[in-house]
């Protein structure tokens, strides 16, 4: 089965998440969730931290971050692995290959016309929110 994650990092304050701007297909020039491919000999949390590093500049010192859920499309063979995570500080951010953008964390994230993955993204983000809600 062909693994990836998908890395949510909400700002100090939490109103704001981190979205990277797509510049290859699929979903050229659109939203997404910063993440990658597992490798296999690796862990999945540390595959995230590996990703959040190489694609961010975002460290395990930066942010704590939690596996949250997991997303199986069986007739692909795919498994998509989801973090979260809350900054502890204000960091400088540096693009590996996308455009990184801080997004309101109130924005529409079904708009498939503007964010990735066929409105995974805004079900990923409504959880958290919901999730997050019950812990404060």
């Amino acid at each position: 089965m062909k693994k990836m994650n998908v890395i949510v990092v909400f700002n100090k304050d939490m109103s704001k998440t981190l979205m990277c701007k797509r510049t290859k297909e699929p979903y050229k020039g659109m939203y997404n969730l910063v993440g990658g491919k597992i490798e296999k000999e690796n862990g999945g949390l540390n595959e995230a931290y590996r990703e959040l590093k190489e694609e961010t500049n975002i460290c395990k010192d930066d942010i704590n971050l939690e596996h949250f859920m997991n997303m199986v499309y069986v007739k692909w063979d795919k498994e998509l692995e989801v973090y979260y995570g809350i900054l502890n500080k204000d960091v400088k951010l540096v693009e590996e290959v996308n455009k990184l953008e801080w997004v309101n964390i109130n924005d529409d994230f079904f708009n498939m016309n503007k964010y990735a993955g066929e409105g995974n993204i805004g079900h990923i983000v409504e959880e958290l929110k919901i999730e997050l809600n019950k812990k404060n």
